[in-house]
């Protein structure tokens, strides 16, 4: 069985972050190992507070787990300030195998900034750091379209990192449109009919452990996004009738 390792943020309401990503992996078969960057107070309409996990911790449960658990891939979501991220860089640097394409271990970045119902998850501060020192290193990125937006802003081109891929459900349309930017200059573009719903908390959570999971497995990253596309539609269908909450419901993957 391959472990994943998610670095993410905690919602209570368990739709998003580390809890939707244990639901993911566990629903592919892997074993998930968790490192929490911050708590959040969350339900299905909003988040109402955070408090970022000291430094120091986030160090130490990185440490606790790469030091004992054999991690096949990592996905990385919420980072909540700069000392957060220079400790995952730091310590992901120390930890892990390093060969002539980067890191052994895929590492896959969500760059979650802010969420769905517009509450700022990550400082303004630590986009610079991120940027010059998290993406380079990573294997994919998985920003949506504001997010991206906000990159490109900041002058973060695709070869920055060894791929990006550019979630498309914040454009309009019938259809949904996510495009990778692979290294080597090739790109591909994943097409699926928009489901009906407002039951979309916790997707790109969700479609990136999805995809870490593939990548574990030895799946080329054009394969893996294709698969984690599946899952997420099949957890967009199982979830559209979900009554769980007065929001923005969860998706269900069982």
């Amino acid at each position: 069985m391959k472990t994943v390792l998610s670095i993410a943020g905690s919602d209570s309401s368990a739709g998003a972050g580390i809890q939707q990503d244990l639901k993911t992996i566990t629903s592919l078969g892997c074993y998930g190992a968790t490192v929490i960057t911050a708590i959040t107070s969350q339900n299905t309409l909003g988040v109402q507070d955070v408090m970022p996990v000291p430094a120091s911790v986030v160090k130490s449960q990185i440490a606790s787990v790469l030091s004992d658990l054999d991690v096949s891939a990592i996905k990385i979501g919420m980072i909540p300030n700069r000392e957060v991220a220079e400790v995952i860089v730091e310590t992901l640097k120390s930890s892990l195998p390093w060969g002539e394409m980067g890191w052994m271990c895929p590492v896959i970045y969500d760059p979650v900034m802010v969420s769905t119902s517009g509450r700022r998850l990550m400082d303004e501060d630590s986009l610079d750091y991120i940027i010059e020192n998290l993406i380079p290193l990573c294997t994919l990125v998985t920003p949506n379209i504001p997010e991206h937006d906000v990159l490109m802003k900041f002058s973060c081109k695709v070869d920055n990192s060894g791929a990006v891929l550019v979630k498309g459900g914040h454009a309009d349309g019938g259809d949904m449109t996510d495009t990778l930017y692979l290294p080597e200059g090739k790109v591909e573009r994943f097409t699926s009919p928009r489901i009906e719903t407002s039951n979309l908390h916790g997707t790109g959570c969700t479609l990136s452990s999805a995809i870490a999971c593939y990548l574990a497995m030895g799946e080329s990253i054009t394969e893996a996004v294709r698969k984690a596309k599946q899952v997420i539609d099949k957890g967009i269908s199982g979830g559209r009738n979900l009554r769980i909450g007065k929001g923005n419901g969860p998706l269900w993957l069982f």
